[in-house]
């Protein structure tokens, strides 16, 4: 009874994700999350930390998409932030790769998955990005960089896991007190239906 309550849970969150994408509030803000996630991207504004580390912040856009509509609008903002983003500015860096696609696709269910509707707690803020690291980041990404630049993925990982867990604490703070902000200034626009947003209390 409870894994058939739990898959029920998990079909209600899908399906309410999808009837978002009838309310022109989803559209208009979806659409504007994802142009300020592609300007960030070109005009590459980053935090830098010592020794080469960078943290950007675009990976806020898609959690606010994900949070705010559900991983059915988040998968789908993630196929369209990352093609419009390629065809915007990185046509200089050769063919377009599907595989970055699919891990913005990924991406988008993961925070839809962890913080729709509008359920910011600590623990669920270090659930989301804990696998946005290590399925997209560390796994995903990690798979692409060894196809299209021919590298052994153990020497890519050697790098790219140490990087990810050290930016991941400062990740998760930003995840946290940005979706909250996000939260009070969505619920307050006019005829917005408030969820209600836990307190941040471990559950």
């Amino acid at each position: 009874m409870e894994v058939s309550f739990s898959m029920q849970k998990k079909q209600n969150i899908f399906v309410r994700s999808l009837r978002e994408l009838k309310s022109t509030r989803c559209l208009a803000v979806t659409a504007l999350l994802i142009a300020i996630n592609i300007t960030l991207d070109l005009l590459g504004l980053t935090i830098k930390l010592p020794p080469n580390l960078r943290i950007g912040f675009g990976f806020l856009c898609n959690a606010s998409i994900g949070m705010l509509f559900g991983p059915v609008v988040g998968m789908m903002a993630g196929v369209c932030t990352d093609v419009l983003g390629y065809f915007a500015g990185n046509l200089s860096m050769g063919a377009y790769f599907p595989g970055y696609t699919l891990t913005a696709v990924v991406g988008g269910l993961i925070w839809g998955l962890w913080l729709y509707p509008r359920k910011v707690t600590v623990w669920r803020a270090i659930g989301a990005k804990a696998c946005i690291n290590l399925f997209c980041n560390i796994g995903l990404n990690t798979l692409w960089l060894t196809v299209t630049g021919g590298k052994a993925m153990s020497l890519l990982l050697v790098t790219r896991v140490p990087k990810n867990l050290i930016l991941l604490p400062i990740e998760i703070v930003l995840t946290y007190v940005v979706m909250r902000l996000v939260c009070r200034i969505y619920n307050a626009l006019p005829g917005t239906v408030s969820e209600q947003v836990a307190s941040g209390s471990a559950r």
